[in-house]
């Protein structure tokens, strides 16, 4: 009989510490919330200060030359994205104050849809608010980078400068289907569709198929030469090797034509543009934004393995 009433109390004052635990753990987790609420607001009026200061500056500059970084490689989740560069370019040149524009450019190139379509912007907004622009070409204006570079009314780079490969290039991979049929491993694949399972690196590449990818790659390339004519015009040599893909130096670039002179940015706000103070329209990630990425990254890392934890504290529980 007391063995029995033992047993319930102990019962009892384990169901007890449990409920206590649990609602520290409760109120444990409240104030982390409340915590990172706060957090969050101030960053978030971090952000908005920042944003606005930034489109203070811009909006309030005296006469200025608008310089457009495109940093590193062109494509939809980079910096150098096509929304990222024709919101830059539209900001630009809808500012009565900004006198020209300098489009500085150290990109080895990267999506054809996103250079053609930044390409085609500077187009549309000079017929619409009449600018010069300017690319300046740092270290590398290759491939996607020197795309966008002739829609400028005029290129300059420095002699040691990589410009050019005027190509396109899809993708690269291996072929594996020797070494599979060497080891006797059986490749097992189901398609609806003749062409679905196109380039699979585990089967040989079909005659058809191959000559389907080149014309698909011609028809890109012939697009991207037609840019670079329109935008280069007579300035071009007659030489074939410039729309083979190959890349040049500075000096051999200004030989081809594919570029005009020698200067940095600075120089042609002072020389051509004629007016000295760079304004900054490049869209890219604020101070708060980086944070907040960051913060994100942090927080998921923190809250698997909160998880973690409490799958295994669950686990050892009797």
């Amino acid at each position: 009989m007391n063995n029995s009433n033992e047993s319930k109390e102990w019962q009892l004052l384990e169901k007890m510490l449990l409920s206590t635990v649990t609602e520290q753990r409760r109120a444990r987790r409240w104030r982390v919330f409340f915590k990172l609420f706060v957090f969050i607001n101030i960053f978030v009026m971090i952000y908005l200060f920042f944003t606005a200061s930034s489109q203070m500056t811009i909006s309030q500059s005296g006469a200025h030359t608008a310089l457009i970084d495109i940093s590193g490689v062109i494509s939809d989740d980079a910096e150098a994205s096509a929304d990222n560069i024709t919101s830059g370019l539209r900001q630009a040149f809808e500012n009565k104050a900004a006198k020209g524009i300098i489009l500085r450019i150290n990109s080895p190139g990267g999506s054809a849809v996103a250079s053609d379509t930044v390409y085609s912007e500077v187009k549309r907004l000079q017929v619409l608010y009449p600018k010069k622009v300017y690319a300046v070409i740092t270290d590398i204006g290759a491939s996607g980078g020197y795309y966008i570079a002739a829609s400028a009314d005029e290129i300059y780079a420095n002699p040691a400068s990589i410009v050019g490969s005027i190509g396109v290039r899809l993708g690269e991979g291996f072929g594996f289907e020797k070494l599979i049929e060497k080891l006797g491993i059986e490749r097992r694949i189901l398609t609806a569709g003749e062409h679905k399972a196109l380039l699979d690196p585990f089967a040989p590449i079909k005659q058809d198929e191959l000559l389907h990818m080149k014309n698909m790659l011609n028809g890109v390339h012939g697009q991207f030469i037609e840019r670079v004519k329109q935008g280069r015009g007579d300035r071009l040599s007659e030489n074939k090797d410039i729309f083979s893909g190959l890349f040049w130096n500075g000096f051999d670039a200004k030989r081809l034509g594919l570029i005009d002179g020698f200067a940095t940015a600075g120089d042609i706000a002072r020389d051509k543009i004629k007016q000295e103070e760079l304004v900054d329209y490049t869209v890219r990630q604020s101070p708060a934004e980086r944070f907040f990425e960051k913060m994100g990254v942090v927080m998921t890392r923190a809250a698997i393995s909160g998880l973690g934890k409490v799958e295994f504290s669950a686990l050892m529980t009797p």
